[in-house]
């Protein structure tokens, strides 16, 4: 575990592997460092990974304010990260929420960025009205998390159809996943919502065709929603690669740990030579 404080605020992150070729690892929405802890010891020891818990997640600070969750703020946080630890570039994995903050950073500073990974992401959402009733939704959940504290809103986010097919996973492997999301803090996930929520990011798909750098859209087949976005998403990154992954749902990396670290290995194993 190691801390730095960064921009005024405290950061958390993991660093794994004795590689020269270094890996920065978002986690997604209630997520954490942690979540990587089956899929790291894959990437070793040819990568170096540096696993970060985002704002109010995991052990990192959760400010009181929303703005400074914004993704803007979130992506020159992990720059100013990277500058401290001296690694001029990497590549970025990310998974979901992590992912939709991983596409931001490769097209805002693409030559920081050597190879891209995205798992069941998204651009965001084109069309303004739908961004303002995602946004809405989001400050609702976001008042439902404060108001009701972090047992009640687990209870309620695992029952989503989204969680559906982590029914297949292991009652232990399920056990650690909830415990690791009830150790977040309400107001960090609150205010992450408001401040990174898909209601609040501003659409990255203009963007898209001008990623310089190679990038494998990772999905699960079960997860028909984010399969369709990233086949669409394919059609617009020049160096893009899909891979949809049998019998997972929208967090392969959990339900499918072996096949995603093969995936995962193979397409930094080529393109960061």
């Amino acid at each position: 575990m190691v801390k730095l404080t960064i921009h005024d605020v405290q950061y958390n992150f993991e660093i794994s592997g004795q590689g020269e070729r270094p890996l920065l690892l978002l986690h997604g929405f209630t997520g954490s460092s942690q979540n990587w802890q089956t899929i790291l010891p894959q990437l070793e020891p040819r990568f170096l990974s540096i696993a970060v818990d985002l704002l109010g997640h995991g052990r990192s600070a959760a400010p009181p304010r929303p703005a400074r969750y914004l993704m803007e703020a979130a992506a020159a946080d992990l720059i100013d990260l990277l500058d401290q630890l001296d690694i001029e570039q990497t590549s970025v994995l990310g998974y979901s929420m992590g992912g939709r903050l991983a596409l931001y950073l490769a097209s805002q500073y693409p030559q920081r960025c050597q190879a891209l990974i995205l798992e069941s992401a998204s651009p965001g959402l084109a069309d303004k009205t739908a961004r303002a009733e995602r946004r809405q939704q989001d400050n609702a959940l976001a008042q439902r998390i404060e108001a009701e504290g972090m047992e009640s809103f687990v209870d309620y986010w695992e029952s989503l159809p989204l969680w559906a097919s982590q029914a297949q996973l292991s009652d232990e492997s399920r056990a650690r996943l909830r415990a690791q999301r009830l150790q977040n803090n309400p107001i960090g996930l609150a205010n992450s919502l408001r401040g990174m929520g898909t209601g609040a990011q501003l659409s990255l798909w203009s963007r898209l065709p001008r990623l310089t750098m190679p990038v494998l859209l990772i999905t699960g087949e079960l997860d028909a929603k984010f399969v369709a976005i990233n086949q669409e998403m394919a059609g617009h990154i020049p160096e893009a690669r899909l891979a949809v992954v049998p019998e997972a749902g929208h967090a392969v990396h959990w339900e499918r740990p072996l096949r995603y670290a093969e995936l995962v290995r193979g397409f930094l194993e080529f393109n960061t030579r």
